[in-house]
């Protein structure tokens, strides 16, 4: 199963601060709202894109906020969740399971109408084409328009590097290469490739002495690469003797390629995809900008005891 919207969250976690009237941590709502939604182990372990958090705890968060917003839920100290008088007021008012409604209202009703807006334009992407406005949190839609870009400028990337000359194509592995920390200096990459290259179109030098070298093959097929080509290039390698090397490609590689790859260990496969992503990653033809994105720092509001 998937991770339920945040709004699924709601009731789970007033359910279960109810029957501790006293508070409760914030890690220990968080652990049983996924048992009450029964979250399985995977579920608990998948990662915002960004790895920062789990998904579940992300969206247990913003299901409080909203409860915080309602006047039902309070943190009178970091980390530790307690329902407010109001509360506990509205769970013994409603013994039964929330309607849709209630929960719609609950999610929406103390919010930036701007921000319901903006969920009714991510939700479908986020959640599935049947999720309402409320289903995505704001760090769902944030993920889902980073992610969104990221595509577009990873397809980009792609079309950008099927138009480059071969030979600068040639250049722009070997930037990345660098760029990726391999080689002391941009100098330790040279590109090699020409008539007579052996199938090698670049090596990079892993210490000052050269003692180490990593040979480079970067072509822009258009076809699919199988295994005779992949072979080729090991054969390359095997005439250099050579230990570790690099293809890259803007295509993609057969299963066969890719199986022979493994069984040889020493070679590595980056099809055109993972190409992009990298670049991307690394900023190389790629610039990133920061999104400064606001948290309240608690530890600052807190006052020393007398």
């Amino acid at each position: 199963m998937t991770v339920p919207t945040f709004d699924m969250f709601i009731e789970p976690i007033l359910r279960y601060l109810s029957a501790h009237p006293a508070g409760a941590p914030a890690r220990d709502v968080h652990e049983a709202a996924a048992n009450a939604l029964r979250l399985t182990e995977a579920d608990r372990q998948e990662l915002l894109p960004s790895g920062i958090q789990p998904v579940f705890k992300n969206r247990a968060g913003w299901a409080h906020d909203r409860l915080k917003r309602a006047g039902l839920s309070s943190s009178p100290r970091r980390g530790f969740w307690q329902l407010t008088p109001d509360g506990l007021a509205f769970v013994a008012k409603n013994p039964k399971a929330l309607s849709d409604e209630q929960l719609e209202e609950l999610a929406t009703s103390h919010t930036d109408v701007r921000l319901r807006g903006a969920a009714a334009e991510m939700a479908p992407s986020v959640a599935g084409p049947a999720a309402s406005a409320i289903a995505a949190s704001p760090d769902d839609r944030l993920e889902e328009a980073v992610a969104e870009l990221r595509r577009t400028v990873a397809a980009e990337v792609f079309e950008a590097l099927r138009r480059v000359s071969p030979t600068f194509f040639e250049t722009i592995v070997l930037d990345l290469l660098h760029r990726m920390g391999y080689g002391a200096s941009r100098a330790d990459l040279q590109r090699v490739g020409g008539s007579g290259d052996g199938g090698i179109d670049g090596v990079i030098s892993l210490d000052k002495l050269g003692l180490e070298k990593v040979y480079v093959q970067a072509k822009r097929w258009q076809q699919t690469v199988g295994r005779p080509e992949v072979q080729a290039f090991y054969g390359a390698l095997a005439g250099q003797r050579a230990n570790k090397g690099v293809l890259i490609t803007t295509s993609s590689f057969t299963a066969q390629a890719l199986d022979f790859a493994r069984s040889v260990e020493r070679v590595v496969l980056v099809d055109g995809g993972r190409l992009a992503e990298l670049m991307i990653d690394h900023e190389v033809g790629v610039t990133l900008r920061p999104v400064k994105v606001p948290k309240m720092d608690s530890d600052y509001f807190e006052e020393e005891s007398a």
